[in-house]
């Protein structure tokens, strides 16, 4: 299937489904100005502390909202790139250590400091995403840097977008955030898919629809996540399990086989998640 047209429908279903909850929610919309001026767009811009005016925050959310999508897009494309040029496993590893960038900025800025148990099993976890998909023998400084370095940027901005929004904007303006991602990565998408004239398919677009849901939803409760419990402990613990699932389902469903070395991985990571809920 043609990704570009996955992509697209599956933004614009998160999109349709977020002003549909917004739409039955007591969410001030009027609040949102139609336009503004650089100084009241300065003004709402955070000091360290949170937004505590509905109408701040809901500006909050289309500032941080519109950029985010945008992320959102270039870590997709560059996910794509990097399976093409430097093959899944590596792509894969350097999307989820992205996770880096909001584990490290909320550590130096929001001093979300883990405790040691918790330490070690973010270590643990970090450990066991790159056991499972990195091979030695595959590092090639000079063919996969560029490619990789700009997934691991895109992927860690569009994460740390989530924590900037809950750290400052009011937890209840969350799906009106979520809108403003999802649908700024929808025109992006769309206007790829406009550009190159291809006619999309009934399954096409159904798939994406399908994969819209788990998209918005997942980055709905990660904001609720990240509202309850530190960012270092919540992003490793969010990409770990992830390894955990799609390795359980690709056994299940497709019986792929684990590799020793996949087995260790996802035992470390079962180790980690542990420690990581330990407070």
């Amino acid at each position: 299937m043609d990704r570009f047209v996955v992509t697209s429908f599956n933004y614009l279903a998160a999109s349709l489904v977020s002003i549909v909850i917004i739409g039955f929610s007591d969410l001030r919309l009027s609040l949102l100005p139609s336009s503004f001026t650089i100084e009241e767009l300065l003004s709402v811009i955070p000091p360290p502390g949170e937004i505590t005016d509905p109408r701040g925050s809901l500006l909050w959310a289309l500032i941080v909202g519109v950029p985010a999508g945008a992320f959102f897009f270039l870590a997709f494309i560059y996910y794509q790139k990097g399976i093409r040029e430097n093959g899944a496993g590596l792509a894969g590893a350097f999307s989820k250590i992205g996770i880096l960038i909001p584990m490290s900025v909320s550590i130096v800025l929001w001093n979300e400091i883990p405790t040691i148990f918790q330490a070690v099993g973010i270590g643990l976890s970090i450990i066991s995403i790159l056991l499972v998909n990195i091979s030695p023998e595959k590092l090639d400084p000079d063919e996969m840097r560029p490619t990789l370095l700009g997934l691991f940027l895109f992927s860690g901005l569009a994460e740390f977008s989530n924590k900037v929004f809950q750290k400052y904007g009011l937890i209840e303006d969350k799906m009106v955030f979520l809108f403003f991602v999802f649908f700024t990565a929808f025109l992006i998408s769309a206007a790829f898919l406009f550009w190159r004239r291809r006619r999309p398919v009934p399954q096409e677009i159904f798939t994406g629809l399908i994969v819209g849901l788990p998209n918005l939803f997942c980055s709905y409760f990660l904001i609720l996540a990240l509202d309850e419990i530190k960012a270092s402990v919540v992003f490793p613990l969010y990409t770990a399990t992830t390894i955990v699932i799609i390795n359980i389902g690709g056994y299940l469903i497709f019986k792929e086989r684990l590799r020793k070395k996949e087995r260790f991985a996802i035992s470390m990571i079962v180790v980690a998640l542990v420690l990581i809920n330990l407070s």
